[in-house]
């Protein structure tokens, strides 16, 4: 064997360690240090990809002192947001002196600069703020941070890489950013030092969006810790998603699983009121609390205690999102009407029971069966208050919402194949005719204080009129079927006046209220049931009209397009400025373009109306697009494992580009994420049960009647000799 000598063994050793050392002048290249918690997401997410060497905080010291020069390292806000991660002087000298490559997020201090309180802001979202991803995402790009808690920072930060700011726009800041804008991500080049002031690494649980963006992220800070090593994009199955991938294959019956699980969901988010409770969430409403933390242990009730309004659009840091707890009365009633229709559907008695207990309790035993609107001297006599929870609900009297009332009554009946609410019914419709005017048109809201100032006679004799489908199309709808029944024809000149001079302004001079969409989608109902009534070519021609303007929004993927009309005849369109964000009701997109579907003001009522428009013209190609609706409904219908307080809902909005739940976020009340009991969920689950029953609500509800009562109420209710 040969021999070294040891000056040979010396300079042997001395090159290779020259040789490492030239290898690896800035640390291992596939080798990444955590020093947090190894259950994070990202932690998950890139142990497969990348070699991790995982130690505790309370290691962070010695794990410093025995990285080499250039190492990569990662410091996690494991208890987020709760506590932030606290580093010394002499450990950032560390990191300094050797060159470390480091991620730190959500510290309690960075050498140089001087941090302020924790923010958590309510309408703020993070933009992209330079080109730091390399266009993935691009600069002013929106991401979605929910529960956004970030450390605040009193010494002006260069140049972020992310910022938070109230800002207004779909996908990117379209006013760009505003003068009050706090840093997320930016670098400390003294110290190779990436600083992310909040917690990134919760991305899965927080159910950060949009997906692909915060997969480019997560790829340029990978590769920023280790430069010269390509990351491939990351790939994870978020917390919350659609059931059915865009292109994936159907199942057999996938209509009826959907309302199988559409109907679960009022049950595992709580949505039923039961009787233990209910007392409890009436003092949390008198107190100002208008949600409740979702959690299992909440009861379930049977509908005799009501049921509530939505799981609201807010998500915190858990991915988890609370429940509204005020009582509407067009939500129990659109509640009740998909428990009857799935019950019919899944031959399920429960759900009969639940039906019939919901209506019970509102239309007898609640408030709103009682003092104003139970007085015959009272000009809200036979309405229905939009909500009992408090006065300014109860006060309110929208005609739109007295309208979905009566047709979701009226479908639950006929399942039913009961009269048990004729009476309620046929006020309420006599209620709503007496209140609208020679024109057609009844206005937006008549509120109490109103109804005492000027009594019904004054509202059935103006000549208003309220170029607004959303809030007039439904009572027309109901008009047409009460002239089905009882052959009055005061319903139907009524209705007749009010479409003739909607059509004369369709659709560009129609007042839009969160879209034109949503007005275009809303007309499909009554011109469908007058071509039931009058089957005439210009009723036709009518219906085919908004029929062929709605499918122009339908994308391939079946989704129905938000549009906006022309900006000065919006109520509530997108916001104007940065400053208007979160303020107000408001559209989902912020230009005509943006590829969402908004489930709870269009798609849903396009659902409704392309469904009834299809038997009343019995239009082969219409039908078609009908089931590629149903078909995409199906397919976005939320999957949650682990958030059953919104699994087997449908949320507001959902980017069909993106194929995922995503869109403005600026609505006030009833955001992106908002599951509403009634317009939503009781739609979309009811036609899609009468879709496999192969009816419509007008056949279905044919067999009903009313005329054994009507003359009698319509005396007591508008005697009309006194004011013609």
């Amino acid at each position: 064997m040969k021999r070294f000598s040891n000056s040979r063994l010396l300079s042997i050793l001395l090159l290779l360690n020259s040789t490492i050392l030239c290898s690896h002048p800035k640390g291992s290249e596939n080798q990444l240090t955590i020093i947090g918690s190894e259950n994070l997401d990202i932690v998950e997410i890139i142990r497969k990809k990348i070699d991790l060497r995982i130690f505790p905080y309370g290691q962070l010291a010695e794990t410093l002192k025995a990285a080499q020069q250039g190492d990569a390292i990662m410091l996690l806000a494991d208890r987020y947001p709760g506590q932030q991660v606290t580093i010394d002087e002499s450990l950032f000298a560390i990191i300094r002196d050797k060159q470390l490559r480091v991620y730190l997020e959500y510290p309690s201090s960075v050498p140089g600069m001087h941090f302020g309180e924790i923010a958590k802001p309510t309408n703020w979202r993070a933009v992209v703020n330079s080109n730091f991803f390399r266009g993935q995402p691009a600069s002013l790009q929106i991401l979605g941070i929910n529960g956004l808690h970030f450390v605040t920072s009193e010494t002006e930060v260069a140049s972020p890489h992310i910022v938070a700011a109230q800002v207004a726009g779909f996908d990117s800041a379209i006013y760009g950013l505003p003068e009050t804008a706090d840093p997320l991500l930016f670098e400390l080049p003294s110290h190779n030092l990436l600083v992310a002031t909040t917690s990134f690494s919760n991305f899965v649980t927080g159910r950060f969006a949009p997906q692909q963006e915060w997969s480019g992220i997560w790829r340029t800070i990978l590769e920023y810790l280790m430069p010269g090593k390509e990351v491939t994009e990351l790939v994870w199955t978020p917390e919350v998603t659609a059931t059915y991938g865009r292109d994936e294959k159907l199942p057999r019956h996938y209509q009826r699983r959907s309302v199988e699980r559409g109907i679960d969901w009022y049950r595992n988010a709580k949505m039923l009121v039961d009787n233990t409770y209910a007392d409890s969430l009436q003092q949390l409403v008198d107190n100002g609390i208008s949600r409740i933390q979702w959690h299992s242990q909440i009861p379930l009730g049977d509908g005799s205690n009501g049921s509530l309004e939505c799981i609201f659009s807010e998500i915190d840091e858990n991915g988890s999102q609370p429940i509204g707890i005020s009582m509407r009365g067009d939500c129990i009633s659109e509640t009740a009407m998909a428990f009857a229709l799935s019950g019919k559907l899944l031959k399920d008695k429960e759900s009969f029971t639940i039906a019939q207990n919901l209506l019970d309790f509102y239309l007898f035993e609640s408030i709103a069966a009682q003092n104003e609107y139970a007085d015959p001297n009272h000009g809200a006599y036979g309405l229905v208050p939009w909500g009992i929870s408090s006065y300014s609900w109860y006060r309110a009297n929208y005609g739109d919402d007295n309208a979905r009332f009566i047709l979701a009554t009226l479908a639950t009946s006929a399942i039913l194949k009961t009269n048990r609410w004729n009476e309620p019914l046929v006020k309420s419709l006599l209620a709503l005719l007496r209140t609208t005017g020679k024109n057609g048109f009844r206005g937006d809201r008549i509120d109490l204080p109103d109804f005492e100032a000027n009594g019904w006679q004054y509202y059935y004799q103006r000549e208003v009129m309220n170029l607004s489908p959303h809030f007039e199309a439904y009572l027309w709808a109901c008009f047409i079927w009460a002239y089905h029944q009882t052959g009055d024809e005061l319903f139907l000149e009524r209705v007749e006046n009010g479409i003739r001079i909607m059509m004369e302004h369709y659709p560009d001079k129609l007042i839009w209220t969160n879209g034109l969409a949503q007005e275009k989608a809303r007309m499909l109902l009554p011109l469908a049931w007058l071509v039931r009534v009058r089957n005439t070519p210009h009723n036709r021609a009518l219906l085919q009209r908004v029929v062929k303007d709605v499918l122009a929004l339908q994308d391939e993927s079946g989704a129905i397009r938000e549009e906006l009309g022309r900006i000065e005849m919006g109520r509530y369109p997108h916001p104007q400025s940065n400053e208007a964000y979160g303020t107000n009701e408001a559209s989902l997109i912020a230009k005509n373009g943006d590829p969402v579907s908004d489930l709870l003001y269009t798609t849903n009522f396009a659902f409704l109306g392309l469904h009834e428009a299809s038997y009343a013209l019995n239009d082969r190609t219409l039908r078609q697009a009908v089931k590629r609706l149903a078909a995409f409904l199906c397919r976005i219908q939320v999957s949650s494992e682990k958030h059953p307080e919104i699994h087997g809902g449908w949320m507001r909005a959902f980017d069909f580009e993106k194929f995922e739940h995503w869109g403005s976020n600026a609505d006030a009340g009833w955001g992106a994420w908002a599951i509403e009991s009634g317009c939503s969920q009781g739609w979309i689950t009811s036609i899609l049960a009468l879709r496999e029953m192969d009816t419509s609500i007008w056949d279905l509800t044919g067999k009903l009647t009313i005329n054994d009562i009507y003359p009698a109420m319509k005396q007591e209710m508008l005697n009309t000799k006194s004011y013609e």
